[in-house]
């Protein structure tokens, strides 16, 4: 038996308009309709002997993970909740450490939560062969059986034979230019760098503590000191912040005498940007991969992906074309690297489209934000059955609620009623007010917001059932 560790804290800035700061691509669902890349990333590990899932992510991600592990049947996963990002080698070490608090010591099979892999048989076939040299002490890493001379990815040279299915990793190598990515190819001995591992937890920690003992010193105590909150760990923010940031290949695998490879030959890809989208898609005659409501006219080779609207596309080639809500992104094949460019200008501009997306995601349900002017919003509103908004108050804005459905129980003040369908009620500035879904169907319902400042921040929140003190 393993333990599944999904590291699920990434930002996915390269699949932007999609891909967003509170809902990045790891909780989308990019490749499969019926499942988010981390959903996906879980299933593909049905029929092995595994137990109930580690997911480590970033605090902002907690509840679109928790509600994500529940759609799967996992909600007695552990999430623990990372405040600040410090990379790979400290995640891994919590996830360590939380595995073997109560004298436990299973083996770990680390994954990231935004990998695409197409052979699922052959993926599992290499974990069990993982398995079994994790059980002799190894630290594994994963080879992908590289398909092109891929600049972006580090490189792993194939060594010695170790145990059936095994080898020693002769070097670890940084990302080359073509040319030397072209020898590597042609050389047949060296293989992409996955991010994916398999060790003891207790293996892991010894290392970490020879070649990197500020960082476990650091997890250990931000772990020590932290606190269980609803389904989740959290760390305490200070002393992790205060850790180093190391990936766990220069932390320890590049530096132990035990690391150890498995080839893997599975239809893999990162999916780190619009172009290996389009690599993984189905593709028509044309070469073009479609999403959504699109028509294309003498249109070749290009990605089009249509949310909420017709898109339509005439005499373009090698393109990737994206809508949403409230962005659309035009570019070149050749040039969705450059994508992150784009989002650095959202983020030094303060543009909310960097951040979310008109629908934003909270533990009791959506809003999306339909309408906006310089005084007004306009917010339809989705709460689900038995769910509370936070007791709360707005130092500049007025609220008018329409329910279009379900059931509304209104605090508003020192009263308590119940709004119905096609009846309204009106929440003043600075009333103290909640909403709640008694029912047994979601509540939706208009907002109306009017006042002179209408940002998410202007909350003052008095109650709240899912530990919340913003957003």
């Amino acid at each position: 038996m393993f333990v599944p560790v999904i590291m699920a804290g990434g930002s996915g800035t390269r699949l932007w308009p999609l891909s967003r700061q509170l809902n990045p691509k790891q909780f989308l669902p990019l490749v499969d309709a019926d499942s988010t890349m981390l959903q996906a990333t879980l299933k593909r590990l049905e029929g092995l002997d595994q137990s109930m899932p580690v997911l480590i992510c970033n605090e902002h991600h907690r509840f679109l993970a928790a509600e994500q592990l529940r759609q799967v049947g996992m909600e007695q996963a552990t999430i623990i909740l990372e405040p600040v990002g410090r990379n790979t080698a400290p995640a891994i070490a919590l996830a360590a450490m939380q595995a073997t608090r109560d004298g436990a010591d299973p083996i770990m099979l680390v994954l990231a939560a935004d990998h695409l892999i197409k052979d699922v048989a052959a993926f599992q076939a290499s974990v069990l062969i993982a398995l079994n040299l994790a059980q002799t002490g190894k630290l594994v890493t994963f080879g992908i059986t590289p398909t092109h001379p891929e600049t972006g990815y580090g490189y792993l040279q194939m060594g010695q034979s170790v145990g059936e299915g095994g080898f020693e990793v002769s070097q670890f190598v940084e990302k080359p230019d073509l040319s030397t990515a072209q020898a590597y190819l042609a050389d047949g001995g060296y293989y992409w760098n996955s991010g994916m591992f398999m060790f003891r937890a207790s293996r892991y920690l010894q290392e970490l503590e020879v070649f990197q003992p500020d960082i476990l010193a650091a997890c250990r105590a931000s772990l020590e000191q932290g606190q269980t909150d609803m389904f989740f760990t959290r760390v305490n923010s200070d002393i992790f912040g205060a850790c180093p940031d190391d990936s766990i290949d220069y932390a320890v695998m590049e530096k132990t005498a035990h690391a150890v490879m498995v080839p893997l030959d599975a239809g893999w890809s990162d999916i780190g940007s619009w172009s290996a989208l389009w690599d993984a898609g189905e593709k028509s005659a044309d070469g073009n991969v479609i999403k959504g409501d699109v028509l294309s006219e003498n249109t070749t080779g290009s990605y089009v992906h249509a949310t909420h609207r017709l898109v339509t596309t005439v005499g373009i080639e090698n393109m990737i074309v994206v809508e949403t809500k409230d962005a659309v992104l035009v570019a070149h094949k050749d040039h969705v690297q450059d994508v992150k460019k784009i989002v650095d200008q959202l983020k030094s501009s303060k543009r909310h489209e960097q951040v979310n997306h008109r629908e934003v995601y909270r533990p009791w349900g959506v809003y999306d934000s339909i309408d906006n002017g310089e005084r007004y919003q306009v917010k339809r509103i989705t709460v689900k059955p038995g769910e509370k908004l936070s007791v709360q108050m707005h130092h500049h804005r007025a609220e008018h609620w329409i329910v279009v459905s379900g059931t509304a129980s209104v605090t508003n003040g020192d009263k308590t009623y119940l709004v119905t369908e096609n009846q309204s009620t009106y929440i003043p500035i600075g009333q103290i007010h909640a909403l709640e879904n008694p029912g047994m169907i979601p509540l939706e319902l208009i907002e109306v917001q009017s006042g002179s400042y209408l940002g998410e921040d202007d909350i003052v929140r008095f109650e709240d059932i899912y530990g919340r003190v913003k957003g």
